[in-house]
């Protein structure tokens, strides 16, 4: 059976190196000027609140809403952890970056053939049996990679070895939890971290209704479409029979006189 992967991030031993950050640009073939927020060539960056060095990344929820959301499957979790997306089926329809809770997918604005771009928490290096890149540049062990169930162990473990943590694993639960887990010794809230708007229960649980007519517009959708289509086809086709009708007729004329 496969294990579950997991990154744990510890925010009390991050010092701001932005190593991570790095890391992950020179993996994608991105640049490596540092970025203030996440886009679609920044998928992870360090945040600066109060004092305090605060990583944000996709979380890879256990049950992604962006999946959810996906009328054609372009998005998925995978058993090993990573949510990871197929550009290949992708339409553009952007359902993913309004279902995310945590507002990470970014779309290629820019680009003439735009796909949308986050985090895929290096699936390919994974299913290698490598660690992530990010993991793997953290020179203080502020960003760990492994099995998902001994992260939350050693998680626990230093929470109880160090009182100035907060005794709460943010990442374990939210939202049905994800393979991407926080520990901090400054309480979440006043790092950003908003409460789960619904508790620890699944965005797809409210996504699914709220979604739920998406098949019939994209069907409509389609539908008027084909209609402009066929309209646009229909011009061009009566226009190609007048002007072949003209020609016949010049040439008629023209063995005539």
């Amino acid at each position: 059976m496969t294990k579950q992967k997991a990154m744990l991030i510890d925010i009390k031993r991050c010092i701001g190196c932005l190593s991570c950050e790095t890391a992950c640009k020179q993996l994608h073939g991105f640049g490596t000027d540092p970025e203030p927020t996440l886009s679609d060539t920044a998928f992870t960056v360090v945040e600066t609140r109060g004092g305090t060095f605060v990583r944000k990344v996709c979380m890879h929820c256990n049950d992604p809403a962006c999946a959810s959301a996906c009328p054609v499957g372009a998005i998925g979790k995978t058993a090993m952890g990573p949510v990871v997306y197929n550009a290949d089926k992708c339409i553009g329809c952007r359902y993913c970056m309004l279902a995310c809770p945590y507002q990470v997918p970014r779309y290629q604005w820019t680009k003439l053939a735009p796909f949308v771009k986050k985090c895929d928490m290096c699936a390919d290096r994974i299913e290698a049996g490598k660690s992530t890149a990010c993991a793997e540049a953290c020179p203080v062990e502020a960003t760990i990679f492994g099995d998902r169930d001994s992260l939350i162990a050693e998680a626990w473990s230093r929470i109880r070895g160090d009182s100035s943590y907060v005794p709460r694993i943010y990442g374990l639960e939210e939202l049905g939890g994800g393979s991407v887990l926080f520990v901090s010794d400054v309480p979440f809230e006043k790092l950003g971290f908003k409460p789960a708007p619904t508790g620890n229960q699944p965005m797809p649980t409210l996504t699914a209704s709220a979604l739920g007519d998406s098949p019939k517009v994209v069907i409509m959708g389609g539908t008027i479409l084909s209609a402009l289509y066929w309209v646009t086809q229909r011009r061009h086709e009566v226009a190609l029979a007048e002007a072949e009708e003209k020609a016949t007729i010049n040439r008629s004329k023209g063995k005539r006189s």
